[in-house]
């Protein structure tokens, strides 16, 4: 999907097109805004979101704090600003962008819906994040014709009529190419690559367009000499493996000659389930005890939802720390049964908490549940119903 979070954002405001919009924090509102959020009759009425004055959303020059983007319109990337970036940084860089708030039930909203349309059409798709499938349409009727372009064509429209968003389709012979090459053409592209044409499309690509080159690696071929892929494609499997070690040489020599024989998975298991948060200011954990308290209350929360969402019972829960020296510190805790339920969850993390020197402030609290698996292969069961209030001292 296109800037997916923006995108959703601007069928809500469409006062915002073509302006620079940025995406995240959790205080990304003004008294305007926050009385539309506040309003459940503004919230339900798409006029009353359209017709608030461009004026009154709040600007990225006016925000203090520690918050990251999440994703930002591509009007506000042409000035450099780009997800994982700081705020206060993307400030410097374009101080006029407008600043909006996450909403995560929305995105996972229209997620679905996309979800949903492509599978009418192609059914074998491997679900890869909230914007982003794999999709094998090797046996569906029409999907080689101009080399699987028109089939490419009918999912943008499909996705377009039932959502108003666009999406930018790769196809390939393999995942790791289609991944790349679903990047060349953003927005509303579409890009078919062959196997004939590696060297010419691909080779000439510096190698962190790779999935899973990220920038140490990237890094460390650089100082070796490698920059574009097919730098990468001369090199010889022995030696990279010399250099990176085995399983990664092995990879990486096959990623630069294009190949890839992983299947598009239609289920898949995942492996945890987790939530965190970076504050916007260090806590103390004396201090502020009833702050931190509450936010890791909420996290918890959060946790038993998502597991209960996506129909997964835990074994294994654990918790999060980065202190204010940016060291980080993580604790678990194996039950004898799984759970769900957001007491046991809380409960369990507040007990991991407690094997953690709390001697510097916080910047980052998460919480997470592990070894999954679906209730009906669980062993026991968590106290307390999902619904039930939390309470007690977490700090």
């Amino acid at each position: 999907m296109d800037a997916f979070y923006a995108s959703v954002e601007l069928l809500r405001y469409p006062q915002l097109k073509g302006l620079p919009v940025v995406i995240g924090g959790r205080r990304a509102v003004n008294d305007a805004l926050q009385a539309l959020l506040d309003d459940p009759t503004a919230q339900a009425d798409g006029k009353a979101r359209a017709n608030l004055p461009v004026d009154a959303f709040p600007r990225l020059k006016d925000y203090t704090g520690r918050g990251v983007i999440t994703t930002a319109t591509y009007a506000a990337r042409r000035f450099g600003i780009g997800s994982a970036m700081g705020l206060m940084k993307a400030a410097r860089l374009c101080p006029q962008a407008i600043l909006l708030p996450v909403d995560f039930e929305e995105y996972r909203r229209y997620s679905r819906l996309f979800k949903s349309t492509v599978l009418e059409i192609a059914p074998q798709m491997e679900d890869r994040g909230v914007d982003e499938v794999y999709i094998d349409f090797t046996q569906v009727p029409g999907g080689q014709r101009q080399g699987g372009r028109v089939l490419a064509r009918l999912i943008q429209k499909c996705i377009l009529d039932a959502t108003g968003l666009s999406c930018s389709v790769g196809v390939a012979p393999n995942k790791l190419i289609a991944k790349m090459a679903s990047e060349f053409n953003k927005p509303m592209g579409i890009s078919v690559v062959h196997e004939q044409d590696l060297q010419a499309i691909i080779w000439p690509l510096a190698c962190r367009k790779i999935n899973g080159i990220g920038p140490k690696a990237d890094e460390k071929l650089r100082g070796l000499g490698i920059v574009t892929i097919g730098d990468l494609a001369a090199k010889e499997e022995q030696w990279l493996i010399d250099q990176f070690g085995q399983s990664t040489g092995v990879w990486m020599h096959a990623a630069a000659w294009g190949r890839d024989e992983r299947p598009v998975l239609t289920e898949s298991e995942p492996v945890s389930v987790s939530r965190e948060t970076t504050f916007e200011r260090d806590l103390h954990a004396v201090h502020d005890r009833a702050e931190l308290g509450a936010i890791f209350t909420r996290l918890c929360a959060q946790v038993a939802t998502d597991l209960q969402r996506k129909g997964y019972v835990a074994k294994t829960i654990g918790v999060k720390l980065r202190f204010d020296d940016f060291r980080s510190v993580t604790r678990d805790q194996t039950l004898e049964f799984h759970t769900a339920d957001a007491k046991t969850i809380r409960d369990a993390a507040g007990q991991c908490l407690k094997r953690v020197v709390l001697d510097r402030r916080l910047r980052l609290l998460g919480v997470r549940a592990g070894a999954l698996a679906p209730p009906a292969q669980a062993t026991g069961a968590g106290g307390l119903r999902p619904d039930e209030a939390l309470t007690g001292q977490l700090f």
